[in-house]
C-alpha cells in the first residue's frame, strides 16, 4: 500500500481529548514498561486493531479473555480511521494488543504509545513470515497460514498471563488450527486447476493465490484505487476490455474501497458474464472469521463451476 493511502490518518483533537482520560483509566500496571491493564477476574484484556483479529482472539481465549476490538463496523475504513475515547480507554486496559501492522492500522501505535510495549503487542504482518518489503500486500488476514500462525502466537501469550488454563488455550488453538485446515483442503482442490482473476484492490490476493488465481489486473488500476484516486482512462478501458475478452475467470471486489471506477468495472463483469466475488476487509455482521472466509472461499467454489460448466 502506498504512503499517501496509509497515512489518511486524523488522531487530531479527538485523541488530545482522550489524553487525560487515559491518565485516568482503571486497571493496573502490566509487565514491563507499559502502562496498560492487568488480568482481573480471571480474564485477559485484550485489544485489537479490528473486529478479525478480536474474534480470533475470542476463538483462543474462549471466557478466559475479554476482547475490544476498534475498528468493529461493517464498512469501516481502517486507513482512514478516527481513534475517540473509548478507544484510548480500551488500550489502557489491556495486557495484550494485536495490529495488523505493515501501514494497514497506523491508528494503532498512535494509541498504545505509552501503554503497550512492543513486547505486548502481536504484529502480525512481522509474524507472517511474508515478504513485507516495497511490494508488500499488509492484508495478511487472507492468508490462512498466517491465521494458524497467529493461533499458536496467542495461546502462548494467554497461557504466559493464564497458566492455568494453558491446555484449554492450546486446545482451542489446535481446534481454530483443525478448522483452517479444512479451508486448506477446499483451497488445494481449487488450485489444481489453474484459473484468472481480476481484483479491484488486492485485499483477497493470498486467498485467491492459494486457490489458484493467477492475477491479471494491470497494476495502474489497484494501485489507484489502494490511493483512493482515479485510474487513467485507459487503464480502465484496459481492464475493461480484458473482462470482455473472455480470459477473466473471476473479478474479485472489495466492497470497501468502490469508487465510479470501480463499479464501472463490475458492471463490465457482469455484462461480460464474469463471475463476481464480493470481499470485504472487516467481519460482516454476526459472522465468525472461520465462516466468513468459509463463505469467500464458497464464492471461489461457485465461479470454478461457472467456468467448468461454460456458462459465462
Amino acid at each position: 500500500m502506498s504512503q499517501s493511502r496509509r497515512s489518511l490518518l486524523i488522531l487530531g483533537a479527538s485523541l488530545a481529548a482522550t489524553l487525560t482520560l487515559a491518565a485516568c483509566g482503571g486497571g493496573g500496571t502490566a509487565a514491563g514498561s507499559g502502562q496498560g491493564g492487568a488480568v482481573q477476574d480471571g480474564a485477559v484484556p485484550v485489544v485489537a486493531s479490528t473486529n478479525v483479529y478480536g474474534d480470533i482472539a475470542k476463538e483462543i481465549g474462549g471466557e478466559h479473555v475479554s476482547v475490544h476490538s476498534i475498528i468493529s463496523k461493517a464498512g469501516a475504513d481502517p486507513h482512514g480511521y478516527e481513534a475517540n475515547a473509548q478507544d484510548k480507554l480500551a488500550v489502557s486496559k489491556a495486557v495484550i494488543g494485536i495490529e495488523n501492522g505493515g501501514g494497514y492500522d497506523d491508528f494503532f501505535s498512535q494509541l498504545s504509545k505509552g501503554l503497550l510495549t512492543d513486547a505486548e503487542i502481536v504484529n502480525v504482518s512481522s509474524l507472517s513470515g511474508l515478504d513485507t518489503g516495497a511490494d508488500f500486500n499488509e492484508h495478511v488476514w487472507y492468508s490462512l497460514p498466517t491465521m494458524a500462525k497467529l493461533a499458536d502466537e496467542l495461546a502462548a501469550r494467554f497461557s504466559a498471563e493464564l497458566p492455568a488454563e494453558k491446555a484449554s488455550f492450546t486446545a482451542q488453538a489446535e481446534s481454530f488450527k483443525a478448522k483452517l485446515d479444512v479451508l486448506d483442503t477446499r483451497l488445494a482442490a481449487l488450485h489444481k486447476t489453474p484459473r484468472t482473476v481480476a481484483m479491484t484492490e488486492p485485499a483477497p490476493a493470498y486467498l485467491l493465490e492459494q486457490a489458484g488465481f493467477s492475477n491479471t489486473t494491470p497494476e495502474e488500476f489497484t494501485q489507484a484505487v489502494e490511493n483512493g484516486s482515479d485510474a487513467p482512462a485507459s487503464v480502465v478501458t484496459a481492464l475493461k476490455e480484458q473482462l470482455a475478452s473472455g480470459t477473466v475467470d473471476l473479478l474479485a471486489y472489495n466492497q470497501q474501497t468502490e469508487s465510479p471506477q470501480t463499479e464501472e468495472v463490475k458492471a463490465a463483469a457482469e455484462a461480460a458474464g464474469v463471475p463476481v466475488a464480493d470481499f470485504s476487509e472487516t467481519l460482516p455482521p454476526g459472522s465468525s472469521y472461520l465462516d466468513w472466509m468459509g463463505a469467500n472461499i464458497s464464492s471461489l467454489e461457485k465461479a470454478a463451476a461457472l467456468v467448468k460448466a461454460g456458462s459465462r
